[in-house]
C-alpha cells in the first residue's frame, strides 16, 4: 500500500517568488500532490470554477491517488484557474486562517504557472496580454479605426489565429480621449485647507484607455468630499503579467508604482484603486514580488476607493446632499473585492442615496483577467459566469452596477448592457437629473 500523503506543508512550500525555492520544481511537484490531495477529499469548492470539477474527476478516474495523475491531468486543472480567489474564501485551511495546512490554491496555481513561463517561456498571447499599457497607447492614436477593426469579423478571426482571441468575445471600445488627456483639460481642485483625506487615485489602465467615466467620476466625488485628490504617474499594476507567468515584467510594473507613489505614502496619501484587481494585486501580491519594508509600507496604503469614502462616512465626513436618484440597482459584488476582506462598501454608500434600492448580485462573471478572451475558454466563461447574468437580468433594475471593469463586459456581453461603476452612481446622484439616460435591464425571452 502506498504511503499517505501528509497534509502538514512539504519543505517545497513557498507562496513567494522572491524566494529561491519559489522557483524549484521539485519543490513545487510536491506541493501540488499535497493541495490536489487536501482540495480531493474535502470538495468544499466544488462549484467556484471549472478547475476544481476537473480535479475531483480526474483523482477519481485513477482511483483516488493524486499521485497517479498525469501530467496533463494536472495541468488541465492549472489552466482552467482563473485567479478569482472565491476558494480562498471558502477554504478552512488557509495562512489567512492561521490553519496549519498553510494552503491557498490560487497562489499555488499562480506559482505552477510561473515556473511553467520560467522553464518553457512566456507564449505570445501572454506577452501581449501582459501589456495593456501598450495596447491602450497604440490603440488611443486612433480609437476609431482601432475600434472598427476590432469589430470586423475578418480581423476577428486572424486575432483568433494569431493570438488565440476568441472572435466572439465582447472586446472594449478604445475611448475618444483617455482619462490622463482627460485630466490635461480638466485640472484636480484646489487641495483644501483642511481635507478630509489625502488621495492619490488609481484609475487603471482599463480606465485611461477604454473607459474614462469611472476615473472622471472619482475625482468629483473625492473633490464632493472635500479630500485633497492627486493622480501622480503610474503604470498597470501587473496583474495581467502575472496572470500569464511573466513574473519578471510583472515585478517591473510593481517596482515603477512603488517607486512612483511612494513619496505621497509618506506625505499621508492613500493610494485608491478603481477597480478591485488593482487593490487586491497591490495590497496582496506585491509583498510577493518585491523585497523591502518600503513595499509593506506601500501595500499598507492601498485601498478600494469606496473603502476609503466609507470611512468618511463612519467619521460623520461623507457628504451626502444627493439631488437625484438611480431608484433601483442591481450591484455585482466582483471576487477580488470580496477576497480582500473589506465589506461591501460601494453598496453600502449607494444605499445612502435616498429613494435608493440596492439589489445585490453576489456570483462571479468568470470573465476574471484575460482568462474569458482565450479562445478555449470564452465558451466555458459564459457558462461559469451565468448565475451571475441571470441575477443581474432577474433584478430588473433602472441601473446596473459593478466595481469591475472586465466583469462590466462581460455582463454587457450576456446581457447587452453595460453596468456603471458605483463611483458613477455616486457621482451622477450628486447632480439633479442625474440618471435621465439610465437602461433597465432587458426583459428575459418568454419561456427562460
Amino acid at each position: 500500500m502506498a504511503k499517505r500523503i501528509e497534509s502538514r506543508p512539504t519543505d517545497g512550500l513557498s507562496y513567494n517568488s522572491t524566494e529561491a525555492k519559489y522557483w524549484d520544481r521539485a519543490g513545487l511537484d510536491k506541493e501540488v500532490e499535497r493541495v490536489f490531495d487536501i482540495c480531493h477529499g474535502c470538495r468544499l469548492c466544488f462549484n467556484l470554477c471549472p478547475s476544481f470539477p476537473a480535479l475531483f474527476d480526474a483523482v477519481d478516474r485513477n482511483d483516488g491517488d493524486v499521485r497517479a495523475l498525469t501530467a496533463a491531468e494536472k495541468e488541465r486543472v492549472i489552466d482552467l484557474c482563473y485567479g478569482c480567489k472565491l476558494c480562498e474564501i471558502k477554504c478552512p485551511y488557509t495562512p489567512h486562517d492561521g490553519h496549519e495546512f498553510q494552503l491557498d490554491f490560487p497562489r499555488l496555481i499562480l506559482r505552477a504557472k510561473s515556473v511553467n513561463a520560467k522553464e518553457g517561456g512566456v507564449a505570445l498571447r501572454e506577452r501581449v496580454l501582459a501589456h495593456p499599457d501598450q495596447i491602450g497607447k497604440v490603440g488611443s492614436l486612433t480609437p476609431s479605426l482601432a475600434n472598427m477593426m476590432c469589430r470586423q469579423k475578418f480581423q476577428r478571426v486572424v486575432m483568433e489565429k494569431i493570438l488565440g482571441i476568441h472572435r466572439d468575445k465582447l472586446l472594449p471600445d478604445f475611448a475618444d480621449e483617455t482619462f490622463d488627456k482627460w485630466l490635461e483639460r480638466n485640472p484636480i481642485p484646489a487641495i483644501p485647507a483642511e481635507p478630509a483625506a489625502k488621495v492619490a487615485i488609481f484609475p487603471t489602465c482599463f480606465v485611461n484607455y477604454y473607459n474614462p467615466a469611472p476615473g472622471k467620476a472619482a475625482v468629483e466625488v473625492f473633490a464632493k468630499n472635500g479630500c485633497a485628490v492627486k493622480c501622480p504617474k503610474q503604470n498597470c499594476c501587473g496583474m495581467p503579467a502575472l496572470d500569464g507567468g511573466d513574473v519578471e515584467f510583472a515585478r517591473k510594473e510593481a517596482r515603477a508604482n512603488v517607486d512612483s507613489m511612494l513619496p505621497l505614502v509618506r506625505d499621508g496619501y492613500k493610494i485608491a484603486a478603481i477597480n478591485p484587481t488593482c487593490s487586491l494585486m497591490m495590497r496582496q501580491e506585491y509583498p510577493n514580488l518585491l523585497a523591502g519594508d518600503e513595499v509593506k509600507e506601500f501595500a499598507a496604503a492601498i485601498v478600494d476607493s469606496h473603502e476609503l469614502l466609507y470611512h468618511l462616512r463612519r467619521a460623520g465626513k461623507f457628504n451626502t446632499e444627493f439631488l437625484s436618484t438611480p431608484g433601483t440597482v442591481a450591484y455585482h459584488v466582483p471576487c477580488h473585492l470580496k477576497a480582500q476582506d473589506i465589506g461591501l462598501r460601494a453598496r453600502d454608500l449607494m444605499r445612502q442615496i435616498p429613494g435608493v434600492e440596492v439589489m445585490t448580485v453576489d456570483a462571479c462573471t468568470a470573465h476574471d483577467g484575460t482568462w474569458a478572451m482565450k479562445k478555449e475558454f470564452f465558451a466555458l466563461s459564459m457558462k461559469w459566469g451565468e448565475k451571475a447574468f441571470t441575477g443581474m437580468r432577474e433584478a430588473g433594475a433602472r441601473v446596473m452596477a459593478t466595481d469591475c471593469p472586465l466583469a462590466a463586459v462581460q455582463i454587457e456581453q450576456a446581457t447587452g448592457v453595460h453596468p456603471m461603476h458605483p463611483i458613477e452612481v455616486l457621482a451622477r446622484a450628486y447632480k439633479r437629473g442625474g440618471f435621465p439616460d439610465a437602461v433597465a435591464a432587458p426583459e428575459p425571452p418568454q419561456g427562460e
